[in-house]
C-alpha cells in the first residue's frame, strides 16, 4: 500500500512540474518585432493586413499607418524576422527595423 502511495504521489509530482515547465518554453517561442514601412494609404494598409497575418508562424499584428509600423507577434520556431521583412518587402514596400524608446527623447546635439 506504502509503493502504491509513493508512486501515485512522484507521478502525481512528474505531471504537475512537467507541465509548468511546458507552459515556460511555450512563452519562450513567442517574439515581436517592429517595422518601419513605406505604407502611404490605407489600402496599403489593408495590403499589409491581409498578406502578412497569413504568414507561416505569425499570432499577431498591428499595421500603424500614422506611425507607418507594422508590429508582428510572431514564433520563433516557425519563422524569423528577417523572413517577415522579405514578406512585407514582397508586397512592394520599403522595410527598416523599429527600435522603439520608451521616453522618445532626443539625444542632446553636441
Amino acid at each position: 500500500m506504502k509503493t502504491k502511495t509513493i508512486l501515485l504521489t512522484a507521478l502525481l509530482l512528474l505531471g504537475l512540474s512537467s507541465g509548468v515547465s511546458a507552459k515556460d518554453v511555450k512563452e519562450n517561442k513567442k517574439a515581436e518585432v517592429t517595422f518601419l514601412v513605406s505604407m502611404t494609404c490605407e489600402n496599403c494598409q489593408k495590403r499589409i493586413e491581409d498578406n502578412i497575418s497569413f504568414e507561416k508562424g505569425v499570432t499577431g499584428l498591428d499595421v500603424n499607418l500614422p506611425q507607418k509600423t507594422v508590429t508582428i507577434k510572431y514564433r520563433k520556431d516557425k519563422t524569423t524576422p528577417d523572413k517577415l521583412k522579405v514578406a512585407i518587402r514582397k508586397l512592394g514596400y520599403t522595410v527598416t527595423p523599429f527600435h522603439n524608446t520608451k521616453d522618445n527623447k532626443k539625444e542632446p546635439s553636441k
